[in-house]
């Protein structure tokens, strides 16, 4: 049957999959991995001699006005950054003296300095990275990639999220909701440890076979009221019920550890049967091997309004590592390629000093930092800038907007096509406001 998604050009493979694309695609697969909370660019990415050189002053007045911060008085002193930065790779490219594994695959991502968004509170910013929109209700990225290019396996959710913080994303299970699109294409929140999804082991005493046979039943019965109703609803939870059979069966092996080698282990830091980071980002490129099309890891950590330096420190020990050593893994394996990473938060933080003890930084959405990897991104650059205190996005401002359509883009997707039919709209992830691929960001 022809796809929706694309204007009826393409066809549904076997798996799911559209056959052909809006455009010739770069990448296959998403790897998001969501550093919730906002991380500080001043202290990671944006070096600032002028902050060093007016640490303490107050903010020029030009800067915040009409700036609306989260819980600070704008006019609060400006504060250097609490870490200092070093020249990585052969790029050169300036970065925290807290990532230097990163920095070791610096020439293999591209910086993009001069994000920015609309939204400064969590929840907000958070649906509005992950769905376009600061309202509930809406389609997820994820969700989107998946109802246009269906997913490349059959034994497995084609849109898997895994959450490794302190607590999940504020913006809840909307942010890998499907929204308007049928349910099928929402996010499957995944475990790291025990079962990968709740409930999947049968009960005792029900034996494959049994299970298959309740599965039958339930599927012909739904089958009969999909057929009078017509409701796509029901369509979708017969497909559950499959998935989640042969889940039973594929879950398990895609999420054991223990047959990886000993130096990838050491590589990401990954114990088997131990929650980490590490062990997640392991998963993840365990997952897009297995045909998954979109895997997104919410580390909530990085909301540091104050102890900035040491939780700040502590964040980068926790992923620094296993970030880089995702790259160096896809890359040997031949799947950086197709597989596009993409690393950041919702927002950064401001350039002002918050925080009991002068040690914070509060939500600042003018400016922030985000790199991407793979998947026909450029690599070794960095794109855009900030003005001199790191305040707002002067140079090649980039926001959430457009980083969705170049993430489609680089999927073979245009952004003004891959549209739903809902309340009457044609529906968009990027909604009715301009975006633009940032062509610029592309090899």
């Amino acid at each position: 049957m022809a796809h929706p998604a694309l204007g009826g050009r393409a066809a549904v493979g076997a798996t799911g999959a559209a056959t052909t694309h809006h455009h010739t695609p770069r990448a296959k697969n998403v790897i998001f991995l969501f550093m919730a909370g906002g991380p500080s660019q001043v202290e990671l990415f944006d070096p600032k001699p002028e902050l060093n050189k007016f640490d303490g002053s107050t903010v020029p007045k030009h800067l915040i006005e009409g700036y609306r911060a989260a819980f600070i008085n704008p006019s609060s002193k400006l504060m250097s950054p609490r870490f200092k930065f070093k020249r990585y790779g052969q790029s050169g490219v300036e970065m925290s003296e807290l990532l230097p594994c990163l920095g070791e695959v610096v020439d293999d991502i591209a910086i993009v300095k001069s994000m920015h968004t609309d939204a400064f509170n969590h929840a907000p910013a958070q649906l509005l990275m992950s769905t376009g929109s600061q309202q509930f209700g809406k389609a997820s990225l994820g969700a989107w990639t998946l109802y246009g290019l269906g997913s490349e396996s059959e034994n497995l959710p084609g849109f898997v999220v895994f959450s490794t913080g302190k607590k999940g994303p504020s913006g809840g299970a909307a942010n890998w909701g499907s929204g308007f699109l049928p349910t099928t294409h929402q996010g499957v929140p995944f475990r790291t440890s025990g079962d990968p999804v709740l409930y999947l082991s049968n009960p005792q005493g029900v034996d494959r076979q049994q299970q298959r046979d309740t599965v039958d039943a339930v599927n012909q019965l739904n089958g009969i009221h999909l057929e009078r109703s017509g409701d796509p609803e029901i369509a979708t939870r017969i497909n559950s019920y499959e998935m989640a059979y042969r889940m039973q069966a594929t879950a398990p092996e895609a999420m054991d550890l223990s047959s990886e080698p000993q130096h990838i282990l050491e590589m990401y830091g990954a114990e088997p049967g131990k929650q980490s980071f590490g062990a997640t980002c392991l998963l993840a490129r365990r997952l897009v091997e297995r045909g998954v099309r979109f895997v997104e890891i919410f580390h909530e950590a990085w909301d540091q309004h104050g102890n900035l330096k040491i939780d700040l420190e502590l964040n980068c020990q926790r992923t620094d590592r296993a970030a880089a050593a995702l790259i160096k893994d896809l890359k040997q394996r031949g799947l950086l390629e197709d597989t596009l990473v993409v690393w950041g938060g919702e927002f950064g933080r401001t350039p002002m000093v918050e925080g009991a003890g002068a040690d914070g930084r509060d939500h600042h959405p003018n400016a922030f930092t985000m790199w991407l990897a793979g998947g026909g991104v450029r690599a070794g650059q960095v794109y855009g800038g900030t003005d001199e205190l790191g305040f707002n996005a002067v140079e090649n401002p980039v926001h959430v907007r457009d980083l969705h359509a170049t993430i489609l883009h680089t999927l073979g997707l245009d952004h003004e096509r891959l549209t739903f039919k809902s309340q009457g709209l044609d529906q968009k992830l990027t909604g009715v406001e301009p975006a633009l691929v940032i062509h610029d960001l592309l090899a």
